[in-house]
């Protein structure tokens, strides 16, 4: 009995867990877990910040360990040489002779290098830090595509929701408007046309309402393989009451915040930081090397020769500066200089048309939230009007002023101008979503207020 209660309990908490509604946050948050688009933008994230230790990695020391063993043979012959040593005076003429057949080599050399001077290697580190900040930069420009995409997909399904329900109230009000055609004609109280026109609208209807069924069903699905959320907890919210925000800061600022904040813009910019520190690399200025260098090793060969056993060690100890000076490569480097700089005229061309752009973007989301509120009051009123004219012309259907034609016009008006006021406020809701996207600065806070205008 124990068992049976337990049983019951779960069943009736998997059904309210069934029944809860599904805001717009918790689709973000189950987006941004189970999303590919997210994952990619995470992993991207974490290969850029390993260019910051790239970029302080060179200028640090260098240090190389070469070590290498073998069986080498090895003869030598010097003759007209002049021989000098305490107690055995001078001779000149004098011949050395050595020979090791197939003896045993060892050699090994570490080597340190520390760099001085290199404006090419601080042009690389340079790109390097640029290309962990543009790393992060197409990061947040992910996160606030993914919040877009996800509000979106979430206000299709919205969307497509109502549209279907507002289509199955028309049928049912056709369908009864069809069965009293029929049944008056049959008495004599109208003509057979309301019934053929109900008819028509019916079957007109039973279409509209199937395109509308598969609109729902590819919704929810994209939704749903976006968030990985199961299919049976899926109940969205539309938003209703007021959702133009009340007061909205002039154009002027959103149009500095943009140009300032705004991810893709500051990339673009990045890029052509990047695309400066390239034009350094290969300028003459660049050429010049100076690096700090320590180097000991050590090379012995032993074994037997034509002139009995012999061996050799040689060991040596070095530090100093190294100065490298390209004097001629041939073109190579005056042709990169020129790529760089044609690169650079490029980055600067793109920074300006994504400041274009991001400006025209960003005007039309702003007009479209500052008209907002006065098209949100015309199309409620619209409601009303419409939803007046519909309740005028039942009246007028029942004491024979207006026909069945003219009542299906005044419910397919009616829903029409419901559907568009939905409509209408998914629209400004997106548009303030995309205004601070564009400005950068598009959150989960921000997320939140909007989802906190949405009803079940």
């Amino acid at each position: 009995m124990k068992q049976t209660h337990l049983l019951a309990a779960a069943a009736l908490a998997l059904c309210a867990f069934s029944a809860q509604a599904t805001d717009l946050m918790q689709a973000w948050q189950a987006a941004r877990q189970h999303d590919p688009q997210a994952a990619v933008a995470d992993a991207a994230r974490a290969a850029g910040e390993t260019r910051r230790a790239q970029a302080a990695s060179l200028w640090r020391p260098n240090v190389m360990l070469s070590a290498g063993a073998g069986r080498v043979s090895a003869n030598s012959a010097t003759s007209g040489a002049q021989f000098a040593a305490p107690g055995f005076g001078q001779s000149s003429g004098v011949s050395f002779d050595t020979s090791v057949n197939n003896g045993n080599s060892t050699r090994w050399a570490m080597t340190a290098r520390q760099p001085l001077y290199n404006p090419e290697r601080s042009a690389q580190r340079q790109q390097l830090e640029i290309g962990a900040d543009s790393a992060s930069l197409q990061w947040q420009a992910a996160q606030q595509d993914l919040m877009l995409a996800t509000s979106q997909r979430y206000f299709d399904v919205v969307l497509a929701e109502r549209k279907l329900a507002l289509l199955r109230q028309q049928q049912a009000a056709v369908d009864r408007a069809f069965t009293e055609a029929k049944d008056r004609f049959e008495l004599g109280d109208a003509p057979v046309t309301d019934t053929h026109e109900a008819s028509a609208r019916a079957l007109g209807l039973q279409a509209q309402v199937l395109a509308a069924q598969s609109e729902l069903v590819l919704a929810q699905t994209i939704l749903l393989d976006a968030t990985g959320l199961p299919p049976d907890a899926l109940q969205v919210m539309a938003p209703a009451g007021e959702v133009a925000p009340a007061d909205l800061p002039p154009l002027a600022q959103w149009l500095a915040l943009a140009q300032e904040n705004n991810p893709l813009l500051r990339l673009q910019r990045a890029n052509a930081d990047a695309a400066r520190q390239e034009t350094r690399k290969h300028s003459a200025l660049a050429a010049p090397t100076l690096d700090l260098v320590a180097q000991a090793g050590r090379e012995r060969l032993s074994g037997s020769g034509d002139f009995g056993a012999a061996s050799n060690t040689s060991r040596q100890q070095m530090i100093g500066l190294q100065l490298n000076v390209p004097l001629y490569t041939g073109g190579m480097r005056s042709a990169k200089l020129d790529e760089a700089l044609r690169h650079e005229d490029k980055a600067r061309a793109e920074v300006e048309q994504a400041g274009q752009q991001t400006s025209q973007q960003t005007r039309a989301a702003w007009l479209g939230l500052q008209t907002g509120q006065a098209r949100l009051s015309a199309l409620a009123e619209a409601v009303t009007a419409s939803q007046a004219r519909l309740d005028a012309t039942r009246l007028g259907r029942q004491v024979g002023d207006r026909t069945t034609l003219d009542l299906l016009n005044a419910e397919n008006d009616a829903s029409a101008a419901d559907l568009a006021l939905l409509q209408a406020r998914i629209e400004v809701l997106h548009n303030r979503l995309r205004l601070q996207a564009l400005a950068g600065q598009l959150d989960e806070t921000r997320l939140q207020t909007v989802n906190a205008l949405l009803q079940h």
